[in-house]
């Protein structure tokens, strides 16, 4: 792991997303997260906001912030995010259930 952070969402927000979600039938919701490399005055250095198009980016588009907060951990060494290719494996749940006795693992 190279970073811990945490992301404080209000009540509010959390109801104007899952309106939004409800209106346009969606079942989720992306968010980017944004870390920089200085704390703003009330200690914070992590934002969150809805994800963007490359065309909502192009036209200047107001973000829609979500939350902030502030990275507490962090092993000075993030990398970026890279898709591996695709083995079938067992998912986790398959793996542990006992087929002899037909319990499930929780």
């Amino acid at each position: 792991m190279a970073a811990l952070a945490e992301v404080y969402l209000k009540k509010e927000t959390l109801q104007i997303i899952l309106n939004a979600l409800e209106a346009k039938k969606e079942n989720g919701f992306a968010m980017t997260i944004s870390i920089d490399d200085d704390s703003n005055q009330y200690g914070q250095n992590v934002s969150a906001f809805a994800s963007q198009s490359k065309e909502q980016r192009e036209a200047k588009k107001q973000k829609f912030y979500v939350g902030n907060g502030k990275v507490f951990w962090h092993n000075e060494k993030i990398s970026l995010g890279v898709k591996q290719e695709s083995k079938e494996l067992p998912t986790p749940a398959q793996e542990n259930f006992d087929t002899l006795s037909g319990e499930l693992p929780f």
